[in-house]
């Protein structure tokens, strides 16, 4: 530990009254601090009438920190920090420094070795290489924030949720160089509402320093990253969104972070952030460092990151990245490679309470926000309330309903009538969590390719099965989400180096996709029979879940109101089907309402002439049937328009 008096040098020239009160210091050192951020870093304020910037770092094993900048000349002697251990917080106050400047801590830490590191709690980062912090004039009070704070539209589970995922930078990129954000507010979001999105969610924003991480290897968790403009710039983006009708979303990763020596890693000399033992503290994977969830200090810095961005910047949601490799000790490791728990098991307790935490002050502090899990096992109780065990998650991305339907459309028709189940199964356990069914990044990078090149056949083929996935996704239970280009069926793997391929628009074949998307979301969100029940096995009913041998596939989505039905057929072959007799609930005109064969997507125009009537004519347990047309490799959606 430290020295109570860290002896400084003849040039330690500030007298100044305390930054951090009584009660700060207790906070912090139990954890318990909601907005660490307020205290930590770097704030300008005014102590013994006189105007500077207020330093904090929690560095409990250093032998000195001094705060250095370009105020002083990066002089590590002139502006030494004092230590509090009432909280293990080196403090100063300097005056005369203003809002922009940059700077970092200097650390002759636990070994004697000198390092600078960059502020964690930094609200702005001038960015790599020189990964210094900036000195903000803000945050802004949370009643004062640019954007309107999230605030509760009704009931989640039973509201429409189409989710368009974007990576800031690849987006598009005007003239070829990095958007920022003024750019995509004037782009990005009128787009998404002309497409009919609800959502808009980001990759992580948060300051990294490889690029080529997409943000999922960040170092500042308070920072947003300097790529795309300023954090005013961000706000204004958000409140476009808002202005707009558009919600929003960040990735949040708060399961590892990059070893890189200007960051986190070993930030006092020791292992600060991260566990000691690399079986709990490196993550084999992505080479990465895992956080000390069972550490009050470390607990406190990730939920205070994420109560910041949902008071600070008005986000609506928060989508947490890799929950599964938090909350297995055994992730992705061999045997003797990892530390059991206390009782011998394979969970990892710290990281479970840490999470219910996290969920716990979200939703107590910031009423209507929303927290989704990316969690790809069968950990139970992922949304369930944390009263009762759960993690207190709002929605858990739907990884096994993604797994199974995309090895579905990518085997020839031929062999489809022996994986029928990989599209039924998900309805065993479809309301076991609250799902969102993703078509996220994941499935377009590391030699995956596209969506469109994991579709079997020719490239009219493809371009129908993709379709077809579309308005099986959209008709099934669980909210939808979209990653950017795969409404423009692009043939090529996502590439963050460079914009979206929008040329394919001049293809009639791929704009056909695009709209196709767009009457997708309208339609979506204008029938409560394929939301407002989503969280309720009431909500759905098969028609027809057995003809394997067809690969045909019909069901019904059904609102609270009885008028409030849809019927979708499937017919997952390249064979024309007529005279197909489906058995509906009621009798009367059924309009089709939604075809993805028709011209107007790129199909071959096979259908029902706008809609078909009932005959008395008994099948699949109901009294009426319809005979219909089915399209080839096509999803067709009717609703019944008037009673005989």
């Amino acid at each position: 530990m430290p020295p109570t008096d860290p002896h400084p040098t003849p040039e330690t020239k500030h007298n100044f009254s305390p930054w951090l009160g009584e009660m700060d210091a207790w906070l912090l050192r139990e954890g318990k601090h909601l907005r660490p951020w307020q205290k930590l870093g770097g704030h300008p304020t005014r102590i013994d009438d006189v105007d500077g910037v207020a330093f904090a770092v929690w560095a409990p094993n250093a032998q000195r920190v001094s705060v250095v900048g370009d105020f002083n000349q990066w002089d590590g002697r002139r502006d030494l920090m004092h230590w509090r251990g009432d909280c293990a917080v080196w403090e100063v106050f300097v005056p005369g420094v203003r809002p922009g400047a940059l700077y970092k801590f200097e650390i002759i830490d636990v070994h004697g070795h000198l390092s600078l590191k960059t502020d964690p709690y930094a609200l702005r980062s001038e960015g790599p290489p020189g990964n210094a912090a900036l000195v903000c004039d803000g945050p802004p009070a949370a009643d004062a924030a640019a954007a309107p704070a999230p605030t509760d539209a009704g009931n989640p589970l039973s509201t429409p949720m189409a989710i368009y995922e974007v990576h800031a930078g690849s987006w598009r990129r005007p003239g070829g160089q990095m958007p920022d954000w003024d750019f995509l507010a004037g782009t990005l979001v009128p787009y998404a509402v002309e497409l009919g999105f609800t959502h808009i969610e980001l990759l992580p924003v948060t300051e990294h320093p490889f690029y080529g991480s997409w943000g999922y290897q960040p170092t500042g968790l308070y920072a947003p990253t300097a790529r795309y403009g300023s954090p005013d710039a961000l706000r204004r983006f958000i409140a476009a969104a808002h202005g707009a009708g558009l919600k929003l979303i960040l990735d949040w990763v708060p399961g590892h972070f990059p070893s890189d020596a200007h960051a986190l890693a070993r930030f006092d000399g020791t292992a600060l952030y991260e566990h000691a033992d690399p079986r709990e503290g490196f993550h084999q994977d992505w080479n990465t460092l895992i956080y000390n969830f069972g550490r009050n200090e470390v607990r406190n810095f990730l939920v205070g990151s994420a109560l910041f961005w949902i008071e600070q910047y008005a986000v609506d949601g928060l989508r947490v990245d890799a929950v599964a490799s938090m909350l297995y000790r055994d992730y992705s490791r061999a045997a003797g490679q990892w530390l059991p728990n206390r009782d011998g098991g394979r969970e990892n307790y710290e990281a479970i309470d840490f999470l219910q935490q996290t969920n716990q002050t979200l939703h107590q502090e910031a009423p209507g926000v929303l927290t989704l899990a990316e969690e790809s096992t069968a950990f139970p109780r992922v949304t369930g309330a944390t009263g009762a065990g759960g993690l207190g998650f709002d929605f858990k991305w739907n990884m096994g309903w993604m797994n199974d339907t995309l090895s579905y459309f990518a085997l020839d028709p031929v062999h489809r009538r022996w994986h029928h189940h990989r599209i039924t199964f998900a309805l065993t356990y479809a309301w076991s969590e609250h799902y969102v069914l993703p078509l996220s990044h994941d499935e377009v990078v590391h030699g995956k390719g596209s969506l469109l090149g994991k579709m079997w056949g020719d490239p009219w083929q493809k371009r129908a099965n993709l379709r077809a996935l579309y308005a099986l996704m959209y008709a099934f239970p669980g909210k939808k989400l979209m990653f950017m280009g795969n409404e423009l069926a692009a043939p090529a793997e996502w590439n963050h180096d460079t914009e979206l391929d929008w040329g394919l628009l001049q293809d009639p074949a791929h704009a056909g996709v695009q709209r196709l998307v767009r009457d997708l979301n309208q339609i979506y969100r204008s029938r409560p029979s394929l939301h407002a029940r989503d969280s309720d096995a009431a909500g759905f009913r098969w028609i027809e879940a057995d003809d394997a041998d067809h690969s045909v596939y019909s069901f019904m989505r059904l609102g609270a109101q009885p008028q409030q039905q849809l019927l979708a057929v499937c017919n997952l072959t390249p064979v024309p089907r007529s005279g197909w007799r489906i058995g509906v609930p009621q009798g009367g005109l059924w309009r089709e309402v939604l075809n993805t064969d028709s011209a107007h997507y790129g199909g071959s125009n096979v259908g029902n002439h706008g809609g078909v009537k009932t005959e008395p004519v008994p099948m699949h347990g109901q009294a009426q049937s319809v005979s219909l047309n089915l399209p080839p490799l096509a999803v067709v959606w009717f609703e019944l328009e008037s009673a005989p």
